[in-house]
Protein backbone atom coordinates (compact mmCIF):
# COMPACT_ATOMS: atom_id res chain seq x y z
CA UNK A 1 0.00 0.00 0.00
CA UNK A 2 1.10 3.58 -0.56
CA UNK A 3 2.51 5.61 2.32
CA UNK A 4 0.54 8.64 3.45
CA UNK A 5 3.01 11.09 1.84
CA UNK A 6 2.97 9.26 -1.49
CA UNK A 7 -0.82 9.06 -1.44
CA UNK A 8 -1.10 12.79 -0.77
CA UNK A 9 1.38 13.54 -3.54
CA UNK A 10 -0.61 11.45 -6.00
CA UNK A 11 -3.85 13.09 -4.88
CA UNK A 12 -2.29 16.54 -5.33
CA UNK A 13 -1.01 15.63 -8.79
CA UNK A 14 -4.40 14.27 -9.77
CA UNK A 15 -6.07 17.44 -8.51
CA UNK A 16 -3.66 19.64 -10.43
CA UNK A 17 -4.25 17.55 -13.55
CA UNK A 18 -7.98 17.88 -13.08
CA UNK A 19 -7.63 21.66 -12.81
CA UNK A 20 -5.64 21.85 -16.04
CA UNK A 21 -8.18 19.61 -17.79
CA UNK A 22 -11.10 21.70 -16.46
CA UNK A 23 -9.53 24.89 -17.72
CA UNK A 24 -8.80 23.51 -21.16
CA UNK A 25 -12.25 24.77 -22.06
CA UNK A 26 -14.60 27.56 -21.08
CA UNK A 27 -17.02 26.91 -18.25
CA UNK A 28 -20.25 28.88 -17.86
CA UNK A 29 -22.34 28.87 -14.70
CA UNK A 30 -25.39 30.81 -13.52
CA UNK A 31 -27.17 31.43 -10.22
CA UNK A 32 -30.55 33.02 -9.46
CA UNK A 33 -31.45 36.14 -7.54
CA UNK A 34 -33.79 36.02 -4.58
CA UNK A 35 -36.99 37.61 -3.35
CA UNK A 36 -38.85 37.35 -0.07
CA UNK A 37 -42.33 35.96 -0.64
CA UNK A 38 -43.52 36.43 2.95
CA UNK A 39 -42.01 37.20 6.34
CA UNK A 40 -39.78 40.23 5.74
CA UNK A 41 -39.07 42.17 8.96
CA UNK A 42 -40.98 39.60 11.06
CA UNK A 43 -38.05 37.25 10.47
CA UNK A 44 -35.81 39.66 12.42
CA UNK A 45 -38.00 38.94 15.45
CA UNK A 46 -37.90 35.15 15.26
CA UNK A 47 -40.78 34.58 12.84
CA UNK A 48 -40.69 32.48 9.66
CA UNK A 49 -39.85 33.91 6.23
CA UNK A 50 -40.05 32.31 2.81
CA UNK A 51 -37.21 33.20 0.46
CA UNK A 52 -37.62 32.23 -3.20
CA UNK A 53 -35.21 31.85 -6.11
CA UNK A 54 -35.89 34.49 -8.74
CA UNK A 55 -35.40 33.49 -12.37
CA UNK A 56 -33.34 36.56 -13.12
CA UNK A 57 -29.83 35.17 -13.12
CA UNK A 58 -26.16 36.06 -12.87
CA UNK A 59 -23.96 34.37 -15.49
CA UNK A 60 -20.23 33.75 -15.15
CA UNK A 61 -17.81 32.41 -17.71
CA UNK A 62 -14.31 31.31 -16.70
CA UNK A 63 -11.78 30.65 -19.45
CA UNK A 64 -8.07 29.84 -19.58
CA UNK A 65 -5.51 32.40 -20.68
CA UNK A 66 -1.76 32.22 -21.16
CA UNK A 67 -0.67 35.75 -20.33
CA UNK A 68 0.27 35.08 -16.70
CA UNK A 69 -2.58 37.18 -15.36
CA UNK A 70 -5.84 36.72 -13.53
CA UNK A 71 -8.56 39.02 -14.86
CA UNK A 72 -12.20 39.71 -14.06
CA UNK A 73 -14.59 41.72 -16.23
CA UNK A 74 -17.87 43.12 -14.86
CA UNK A 75 -19.64 44.76 -17.82
CA UNK A 76 -22.77 45.59 -15.75
CA UNK A 77 -20.78 48.11 -13.75
CA UNK A 78 -18.20 48.96 -16.42
CA UNK A 79 -15.24 47.45 -14.54
CA UNK A 80 -12.30 45.31 -15.70
CA UNK A 81 -9.45 44.41 -13.34
CA UNK A 82 -6.39 42.17 -13.62
CA UNK A 83 -3.47 41.07 -11.48
CA UNK A 84 -0.14 39.38 -12.24
CA UNK A 85 0.01 35.76 -11.12
CA UNK A 86 3.29 36.47 -9.36
CA UNK A 87 1.66 39.28 -7.39
CA UNK A 88 -1.09 36.93 -6.17
CA UNK A 89 1.36 34.12 -5.36
CA UNK A 90 3.04 36.32 -2.76
CA UNK A 91 -0.26 36.48 -0.87
CA UNK A 92 -1.01 32.76 -0.83
CA UNK A 93 0.82 32.17 2.47
CA UNK A 94 -1.46 34.72 4.19
CA UNK A 95 -4.42 32.58 3.12
CA UNK A 96 -2.94 29.14 3.81
CA UNK A 97 -4.72 27.01 6.38
CA UNK A 98 -8.05 28.60 5.52
CA UNK A 99 -11.16 26.65 4.70
CA UNK A 100 -14.81 27.40 4.20
CA UNK A 101 -15.44 27.28 7.98
CA UNK A 102 -13.33 30.38 8.74
CA UNK A 103 -14.44 33.98 8.32
CA UNK A 104 -12.22 36.58 6.60
CA UNK A 105 -9.86 38.14 9.13
CA UNK A 106 -9.15 41.91 9.36
CA UNK A 107 -5.52 41.23 8.43
CA UNK A 108 -6.51 39.37 5.28
CA UNK A 109 -8.92 42.12 4.29
CA UNK A 110 -6.16 44.72 4.74
CA UNK A 111 -3.87 42.73 2.43
CA UNK A 112 -6.62 42.46 -0.18
CA UNK A 113 -7.31 46.19 -0.07
CA UNK A 114 -3.65 46.88 -0.80
CA UNK A 115 -3.89 45.17 -4.18
CA UNK A 116 -7.67 45.04 -4.65
CA UNK A 117 -8.14 47.76 -7.21
CA UNK A 118 -7.33 51.37 -7.99
CA UNK A 119 -10.85 52.31 -6.87
CA UNK A 120 -10.72 54.92 -4.14
CA UNK A 121 -14.10 54.42 -2.45
CA UNK A 122 -13.83 51.26 -0.28
CA UNK A 123 -17.59 50.64 -0.12
CA UNK A 124 -18.15 51.10 -3.87
CA UNK A 125 -19.76 48.20 -5.71
CA UNK A 126 -16.68 47.78 -7.91
CA UNK A 127 -14.32 47.63 -4.95
CA UNK A 128 -16.42 45.15 -2.98
CA UNK A 129 -16.80 42.91 -6.04
CA UNK A 130 -13.02 42.93 -6.53
CA UNK A 131 -12.34 42.13 -2.87
CA UNK A 132 -14.82 39.23 -2.83
CA UNK A 133 -13.24 37.79 -5.97
CA UNK A 134 -9.70 38.09 -4.62
CA UNK A 135 -10.66 36.57 -1.28
CA UNK A 136 -12.27 33.53 -2.90
CA UNK A 137 -9.52 33.15 -5.51
CA UNK A 138 -6.72 33.25 -2.92
CA UNK A 139 -8.48 31.18 -0.25
CA UNK A 140 -9.53 28.44 -2.67
CA UNK A 141 -6.10 28.45 -4.34
CA UNK A 142 -4.34 28.15 -0.97
CA UNK A 143 -6.65 25.33 0.10
CA UNK A 144 -6.81 23.21 -3.07
CA UNK A 145 -3.87 24.28 -5.27
CA UNK A 146 -3.43 27.54 -7.14
CA UNK A 147 -5.77 28.17 -10.02
CA UNK A 148 -3.87 28.86 -13.25
CA UNK A 149 -4.06 32.05 -15.27
CA UNK A 150 -7.74 32.67 -16.00
CA UNK A 151 -10.10 35.29 -17.31
CA UNK A 152 -13.58 35.64 -15.80
CA UNK A 153 -16.57 37.53 -17.19
CA UNK A 154 -19.65 38.11 -15.01
CA UNK A 155 -22.92 39.52 -16.35
CA UNK A 156 -26.23 39.75 -14.53
CA UNK A 157 -29.90 40.24 -15.28
CA UNK A 158 -30.28 41.44 -11.69
CA UNK A 159 -30.20 45.14 -10.80
CA UNK A 160 -27.51 45.99 -8.23
CA UNK A 161 -28.62 47.29 -4.84
CA UNK A 162 -32.31 46.45 -5.27
CA UNK A 163 -32.44 43.79 -2.53
CA UNK A 164 -32.67 40.94 -5.05
CA UNK A 165 -29.56 39.01 -4.00
CA UNK A 166 -27.24 40.19 -6.77
CA UNK A 167 -24.11 39.95 -4.59
CA UNK A 168 -25.03 36.43 -3.42
CA UNK A 169 -25.59 35.21 -6.99
CA UNK A 170 -22.17 36.70 -7.83
CA UNK A 171 -20.47 34.98 -4.86
CA UNK A 172 -22.11 31.62 -5.62
CA UNK A 173 -21.05 31.79 -9.28
CA UNK A 174 -17.48 32.67 -8.27
CA UNK A 175 -17.30 29.84 -5.72
CA UNK A 176 -18.68 27.25 -8.16
CA UNK A 177 -16.38 28.33 -11.00
CA UNK A 178 -13.20 28.54 -8.89
CA UNK A 179 -13.85 25.25 -7.07
CA UNK A 180 -14.46 23.53 -10.41
CA UNK A 181 -11.42 25.16 -12.00
CA UNK A 182 -9.06 23.88 -9.31
CA UNK A 183 -10.61 20.40 -9.24
CA UNK A 184 -12.04 20.69 -5.70
CA UNK A 185 -15.43 19.70 -7.10
CA UNK A 186 -16.24 17.76 -10.22
CA UNK A 187 -17.51 19.03 -13.52
CA UNK A 188 -21.02 17.54 -13.62
CA UNK A 189 -21.62 15.42 -16.70
CA UNK A 190 -25.26 14.42 -16.36
CA UNK A 191 -27.16 17.01 -18.32
CA UNK A 192 -30.82 17.88 -18.42
CA UNK A 193 -31.78 20.25 -21.23
CA UNK A 194 -28.04 20.99 -21.61
CA UNK A 195 -27.85 22.19 -18.00
CA UNK A 196 -26.02 20.26 -15.27
CA UNK A 197 -26.21 20.40 -11.47
CA UNK A 198 -23.63 19.39 -8.87
CA UNK A 199 -24.45 16.69 -6.29
CA UNK A 200 -25.69 17.70 -2.83
CA UNK A 201 -22.35 17.55 -1.01
CA UNK A 202 -20.64 19.69 -3.65
CA UNK A 203 -23.49 22.21 -3.60
CA UNK A 204 -22.97 22.45 0.15
CA UNK A 205 -19.27 23.23 -0.37
CA UNK A 206 -20.13 25.88 -2.98
CA UNK A 207 -22.60 27.44 -0.55
CA UNK A 208 -20.12 27.56 2.32
CA UNK A 209 -17.47 29.31 0.24
CA UNK A 210 -20.05 31.69 -1.23
CA UNK A 211 -21.04 32.71 2.29
CA UNK A 212 -17.43 33.83 2.87
CA UNK A 213 -17.66 35.98 -0.25
CA UNK A 214 -20.88 37.49 1.12
CA UNK A 215 -19.07 38.26 4.38
CA UNK A 216 -16.47 40.24 2.45
CA UNK A 217 -19.23 42.29 0.80
CA UNK A 218 -21.78 42.64 3.64
CA UNK A 219 -19.92 41.93 6.87
CA UNK A 220 -22.66 39.95 8.67
CA UNK A 221 -24.99 38.35 6.10
CA UNK A 222 -27.75 35.98 7.22
CA UNK A 223 -26.75 33.25 4.75
CA UNK A 224 -30.22 33.22 3.20
CA UNK A 225 -29.32 34.91 -0.09
CA UNK A 226 -26.37 32.64 -0.93
CA UNK A 227 -28.38 29.55 0.11
CA UNK A 228 -31.19 30.53 -2.27
CA UNK A 229 -28.67 31.15 -5.07
CA UNK A 230 -27.07 27.75 -4.45
CA UNK A 231 -30.10 25.53 -3.92
CA UNK A 232 -32.85 27.41 -5.74
CA UNK A 233 -36.54 26.75 -5.13
CA UNK A 234 -38.03 28.04 -1.86
CA UNK A 235 -36.30 28.20 1.53
CA UNK A 236 -37.84 28.69 4.95
CA UNK A 237 -35.73 30.83 7.27
CA UNK A 238 -36.45 31.12 10.99
CA UNK A 239 -34.20 31.92 13.95
CA UNK A 240 -31.07 31.24 11.92
CA UNK A 241 -32.28 27.86 10.64
CA UNK A 242 -32.58 27.45 6.86
CA UNK A 243 -34.78 24.66 5.48
CA UNK A 244 -35.20 23.82 1.79
CA UNK A 245 -38.81 23.08 0.88
CA UNK A 246 -38.88 19.78 -0.98
CA UNK A 247 -41.99 20.26 -3.12
CA UNK A 248 -42.55 23.69 -4.62
CA UNK A 249 -44.13 24.92 -7.85
CA UNK A 250 -42.68 27.53 -10.18
CA UNK A 251 -44.87 30.63 -9.99
CA UNK A 252 -45.10 33.39 -12.58
CA UNK A 253 -44.68 36.93 -11.28
CA UNK A 254 -44.18 40.50 -12.31
CA UNK A 255 -41.20 42.03 -10.55
CA UNK A 256 -41.23 45.81 -10.25
CA UNK A 257 -38.30 47.97 -9.17
CA UNK A 258 -39.62 51.33 -7.96
CA UNK A 259 -36.04 52.68 -8.09
CA UNK A 260 -36.68 54.37 -4.74
CA UNK A 261 -33.57 53.95 -2.59
CA UNK A 262 -33.92 53.07 1.09
CA UNK A 263 -31.86 52.10 4.12
CA UNK A 264 -32.57 48.59 5.35
CA UNK A 265 -30.94 49.40 8.68
CA UNK A 266 -33.20 52.43 9.22
CA UNK A 267 -36.34 50.47 8.32
CA UNK A 268 -35.43 47.58 10.65
CA UNK A 269 -34.75 50.05 13.47
CA UNK A 270 -38.10 51.74 12.84
CA UNK A 271 -39.98 48.44 13.20
CA UNK A 272 -38.12 47.69 16.42
CA UNK A 273 -39.07 51.10 17.83
CA UNK A 274 -42.74 50.47 17.03
CA UNK A 275 -42.65 47.08 18.75
CA UNK A 276 -41.13 48.63 21.87
CA UNK A 277 -43.66 51.48 21.85
CA UNK A 278 -46.78 49.42 21.04
CA UNK A 279 -46.04 45.78 21.95
CA UNK A 280 -49.70 44.83 22.43
CA UNK A 281 -50.45 46.09 18.90
CA UNK A 282 -47.32 45.11 17.01
CA UNK A 283 -46.66 41.60 18.36
CA UNK A 284 -50.00 40.25 17.07
CA UNK A 285 -49.18 41.75 13.65
CA UNK A 286 -45.85 39.91 13.60
CA UNK A 287 -47.61 36.71 14.69
CA UNK A 288 -50.06 37.15 11.83
CA UNK A 289 -47.21 37.59 9.32
CA UNK A 290 -45.70 34.37 10.70
CA UNK A 291 -49.04 32.60 10.16
CA UNK A 292 -49.13 33.90 6.58
CA UNK A 293 -45.69 32.39 5.90
CA UNK A 294 -46.79 29.04 7.34
CA UNK A 295 -50.06 29.04 5.40
CA UNK A 296 -48.25 29.97 2.18
CA UNK A 297 -45.82 27.09 2.69
CA UNK A 298 -48.74 24.66 3.00
CA UNK A 299 -50.42 26.06 -0.11
CA UNK A 300 -47.22 25.84 -2.18
CA UNK A 301 -46.83 22.19 -1.24
CA UNK A 302 -50.48 21.57 -2.17
CA UNK A 303 -49.99 23.23 -5.58
CA UNK A 304 -46.90 21.11 -6.23
CA UNK A 305 -48.93 17.96 -5.56
CA UNK A 306 -52.14 18.97 -7.32
CA UNK A 307 -52.36 22.31 -9.16
CA UNK A 308 -55.76 23.91 -8.70
CA UNK A 309 -57.21 27.36 -9.34
CA UNK A 310 -58.43 27.58 -5.73
CA UNK A 311 -54.88 27.52 -4.38
CA UNK A 312 -53.84 30.52 -6.48
CA UNK A 313 -56.79 32.48 -5.13
CA UNK A 314 -55.54 31.75 -1.59
CA UNK A 315 -52.03 32.91 -2.52
CA UNK A 316 -53.48 36.19 -3.81
CA UNK A 317 -55.39 36.74 -0.57
CA UNK A 318 -52.24 36.10 1.47
CA UNK A 319 -50.35 38.65 -0.63
CA UNK A 320 -53.02 41.30 0.00
CA UNK A 321 -53.18 40.65 3.75
CA UNK A 322 -49.40 40.71 4.14
CA UNK A 323 -49.07 43.97 2.22
CA UNK A 324 -51.50 45.60 4.64
CA UNK A 325 -49.50 44.24 7.59
CA UNK A 326 -46.25 45.61 6.17
CA UNK A 327 -47.85 49.05 5.89
CA UNK A 328 -48.99 48.74 9.51
CA UNK A 329 -45.45 48.07 10.78
CA UNK A 330 -44.19 51.10 8.89
CA UNK A 331 -42.20 49.76 5.92
CA UNK A 332 -44.54 50.79 3.12
CA UNK A 333 -44.01 53.66 0.68
CA UNK A 334 -46.13 55.67 -1.73
CA UNK A 335 -44.26 54.09 -4.66
CA UNK A 336 -45.22 50.62 -3.43
CA UNK A 337 -48.81 51.75 -2.91
CA UNK A 338 -48.77 52.88 -6.52
CA UNK A 339 -47.60 49.45 -7.71
CA UNK A 340 -50.43 47.81 -5.78
CA UNK A 341 -53.00 50.25 -7.19
CA UNK A 342 -51.84 49.92 -10.80
CA UNK A 343 -51.78 46.13 -10.73
CA UNK A 344 -55.13 45.96 -8.87
CA UNK A 345 -56.65 47.90 -11.77
CA UNK A 346 -55.79 44.85 -13.88
CA UNK A 347 -57.11 42.33 -11.33
CA UNK A 348 -53.62 41.45 -10.05
CA UNK A 349 -52.27 41.24 -6.48
CA UNK A 350 -48.97 42.76 -5.30
CA UNK A 351 -46.82 43.25 -2.21
CA UNK A 352 -43.42 44.68 -1.41
CA UNK A 353 -40.52 42.27 -1.23
CA UNK A 354 -37.48 42.81 0.96
CA UNK A 355 -36.87 45.79 3.21
CA UNK A 356 -39.67 47.98 1.83
CA UNK A 357 -39.57 51.78 1.96
CA UNK A 358 -39.28 51.66 -1.82
CA UNK A 359 -37.21 48.98 -3.51
CA UNK A 360 -39.09 46.17 -5.23
CA UNK A 361 -42.56 44.63 -5.36
CA UNK A 362 -43.81 41.29 -6.66
CA UNK A 363 -47.13 40.67 -8.41
CA UNK A 364 -48.51 37.14 -8.60
CA UNK A 365 -49.69 35.86 -11.98
CA UNK A 366 -51.99 32.86 -12.15
CA UNK A 367 -51.19 30.25 -14.81
CA UNK A 368 -54.26 31.36 -16.78
CA UNK A 369 -53.57 35.10 -16.57
CA UNK A 370 -54.13 36.63 -20.00
CA UNK A 371 -50.83 37.81 -21.55
CA UNK A 372 -52.61 40.97 -22.71
CA UNK A 373 -53.42 41.82 -19.08
CA UNK A 374 -49.80 41.25 -18.07
CA UNK A 375 -48.52 43.47 -20.88
CA UNK A 376 -51.02 46.22 -20.04
CA UNK A 377 -49.93 46.15 -16.39
CA UNK A 378 -46.28 46.31 -17.44
CA UNK A 379 -46.90 49.32 -19.63
CA UNK A 380 -48.77 51.14 -16.86
CA UNK A 381 -46.00 50.40 -14.36
CA UNK A 382 -43.36 51.60 -16.82
CA UNK A 383 -45.37 54.79 -17.33
CA UNK A 384 -44.97 55.42 -13.58
CA UNK A 385 -41.19 55.40 -14.05
CA UNK A 386 -40.76 51.88 -12.65
CA UNK A 387 -38.67 49.06 -14.10
CA UNK A 388 -40.66 45.87 -14.62
CA UNK A 389 -39.91 42.27 -15.63
CA UNK A 390 -42.07 39.20 -16.11
CA UNK A 391 -40.22 36.28 -14.57
CA UNK A 392 -40.81 33.38 -12.18
CA UNK A 393 -40.00 32.27 -8.65
CA UNK A 394 -38.94 28.82 -7.53
CA UNK A 395 -36.13 28.74 -10.13
CA UNK A 396 -33.21 26.29 -10.09
CA UNK A 397 -30.05 27.13 -8.18
CA UNK A 398 -26.43 27.24 -9.37
CA UNK A 399 -25.92 25.23 -12.54
CA UNK A 400 -23.42 24.60 -15.32
CA UNK A 401 -24.46 25.51 -18.86
CA UNK A 402 -23.62 24.20 -22.27
CA UNK A 403 -23.35 26.94 -24.92
CA UNK A 404 -26.64 25.85 -26.49
CA UNK A 405 -28.50 26.45 -23.20
CA UNK A 406 -27.52 30.12 -22.98
CA UNK A 407 -29.71 33.02 -24.08
CA UNK A 408 -28.46 34.84 -27.21
CA UNK A 409 -27.91 38.07 -25.24
CA UNK A 410 -25.67 36.26 -22.76
CA UNK A 411 -23.62 34.67 -25.54
CA UNK A 412 -23.29 38.07 -27.19
CA UNK A 413 -21.95 39.70 -24.04
CA UNK A 414 -19.43 36.91 -23.41
CA UNK A 415 -18.25 37.10 -27.01
CA UNK A 416 -17.60 40.85 -26.74
CA UNK A 417 -15.37 40.65 -23.64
Amino acid sequence: SLGKGAALALAGAAQAGAAVEMLAKRLTVSAPGKAILHGEHAVVHGKAALAVALNLRTFLQIRPCNNGKVAIHLPNIGTSLNWEMGQLQTLLTAFSGLDQSKSPSPEQMDKLREIGSPIVIPAATESLAALAFLYLYLSISAKYGQIPSVEIVVWSELPVGAGLGSSAAYSVCLAAALLTACGAIGCPLKEEKYIARWPEEELDLINQWAFRGEQVIHGKPSGVDNSVATWGGVLRFQSGKITLLKRVPTLRILLTNTKVSRSTRTLVAGVKDKILKFPAIMNPVLASIDAISNECENVLEAIALSPSQKYYLVLEELVDINQHHLNVIGVGHTSLDRVCQVTANHGLHSKLTGAGGGGCAITLLRPDTDPLIVEAARQDLSACGFECWETSIGASGICLHSPTSLKPEVLQIFSKV
